[in-house]
């Protein structure tokens, strides 16, 4: 599917989003927010409305927020200038980019699953650095996407930070697999939330 067609997709979803409903951040942030840095730079990718970026922004954290869709980022950024918090939304095709090197004290990604941009994600966070990511599990779901390579596998992430080149210099802090209701609906999920250790 190309770009074109993705951003009309959800620019479409995100246009039927009622401007006065809130925006939640994801169950493994808002629950770990005691695992956060102090202060930094964020990063809330695949953001959608931002309820990671709005989170982030209100903990401290200067917010970078991507997405394919302008509309979600339109309704972002009017919020961000609303409340006075420093929240960059950025138009990104993920696929035909290269991240910043080191850059992102967090990274925050919920219900988005791309294996290709693991390498790219691990170099983004400076180290010591932390990802916090919650996504579909495996099998595939009802109101949720149609495609299993959107889901992960039971115990995948986990298998990820013990195996994985990309994932050598991480620690697994927190993981876990279950159903967990967000936005009025529940779901299974895996989440984890991971720290970048140091070059050795």
């Amino acid at each position: 599917m190309n770009q074109p067609s993705r951003s009309n997709k959800w620019d479409q979803h995100y246009a039927e989003h009622p401007a006065n409903k809130p925006v939640e951040a994801a169950w493994v942030l808002k629950q770990h927010l005691a695992d956060l840095p102090l202060r930094g730079k964020a990063l809330d990718l695949a953001c959608g409305l931002g309820g990671n970026a709005r989170l982030l922004a209100q903990c401290g954290f200067k917010v970078d927020a991507w997405d394919i869709s302008d509309t979600a980022l339109t309704h972002l950024n009017n919020w961000a200038a609303v409340n006075r918090l420093p929240i960059t939304p950025m138009l990104c095709d993920f696929e035909q980019m290269l991240f910043p090197y080191q850059q992102y004290d967090v990274i925050v990604i919920s219900r988005y699953l791309n294996r290709d941009l693991w390498p790219q994600i691990c170099q983004a966070l400076k180290p010591h650095g932390k990802l916090f990511f919650q996504t579909f599990l495996a099998p595939v779901q009802p109101h949720a996407p149609k495609n299993p390579a959107y889901y992960l596998q039971a115990g995948e992430l986990q298998t990820l930070i013990n195996s994985d080149q990309a994932w050598s210099n991480f620690r697994l802090e927190i993981y876990g697999e279950g159903w967990l209701t967000e936005d009025e609906s529940s779901h299974r999920y895996a989440w984890m939330i991971a720290q970048k250790r140091p070059a050795q």
